[in-house]
């Protein structure tokens, strides 16, 4: 049985996760369907943004126990590679050429809470909790926290980090974490609308771009990171979808996109 649901509507991909049994909590079959959802949803041309979401209470627990349990047997190496295939499906979520936008149901813990760490929106329920309990089990929430450094800075990541405690809904806001906070009966609703309203008012090709250079530029030296805006600039002046933009706002016409 599928581990995870794939649909398309309205321009929006729909990748839910569906171990609500288990609080669709990680093990390698979910990671992998998980990958293969977002590569999908790349190649199709008639997706301009993705909704991630979770089918039960729990958005996701983290590692599954049995998963967990497994990996005490592992050599390095296997350990070596198990985490790289972690590692991959974040990158990718963070690096995907489309708008991800996280629908948070119910907790988000661990590596639950590192998958939405990398997505670009996060709408959630007041009710959910968020936290990296890694620590309270010896363990080091290591690929992470590179993401959340970035996302929320230094001294916020440590106190999650460290301290292992898990925090509100309306705490993650305040962090940066969370972007809105909506009544359940509104969640699905009120992120498909947002969905919406960026796949209509705003060019996928701008978006893709703009995505891409926030990744990029945190890496660079202020000197580089200027040359590299500038190219950009050029680049995107030709772009189909800036001369279509530019010839609309000239001529006063409504533009959807």
């Amino acid at each position: 049985m599928p581990q995870i649901n794939y649909e398309v509507s309205n321009r929006i991909a729909y990748i839910t996760l569906n171990r609500p049994e288990k609080r669709n909590a990680f093990n390698r079959g979910l990671v992998s369907e998980l990958k293969e959802a977002f590569s999908n949803a790349e190649k199709d041309d008639l997706v301009k943004v993705i909704i991630l979401q979770s089918a039960g209470k729990v958005f996701c627990a983290g590692a599954d126990l049995a998963y967990l349990q497994s990996l005490q047997q592992y050599t390095f190496e296997e350990n070596i590679e198990d985490s790289t295939y972690l590692k991959d499906l974040y990158l990718q979520i963070y690096t995907h050429p489309k708008v991800v936008i996280a629908a948070v149901q119910g907790h988000a813990i661990a590596g639950g809470c590192g998958l939405i760490t990398v997505c670009d929106f996060v709408f959630s329920v007041p009710e959910a909790m968020f936290g990296y309990s890694e620590v309270k089990i010896g363990f080091v929430p290591a690929i992470v926290m590179t993401f959340l450094i970035r996302k929320i800075g230094e001294a916020r990541a440590k106190e999650l980090l460290l301290s292992g405690d898990l925090i509100e809904a309306n705490k993650a806001k305040e962090f940066g974490f969370v972007n809105k906070l909506v009544p359940e009966n509104e969640l699905l609703s009120s992120t498909t609308e947002f969905a919406l309203r960026l796949c209509e008012t705003n060019s996928g090709q701008a978006m893709t771009t703009t995505k891409q250079m926030i990744a990029t530029v945190q890496s660079m030296e202020l000197a580089e990171a200027l040359t590299y805006g500038a190219t950009t600039n050029a680049k995107a002046r030709a772009f189909e979808d800036c001369k279509q933009g530019i010839a609309a706002f000239l001529n006063k016409e409504k533009l959807k996109w």
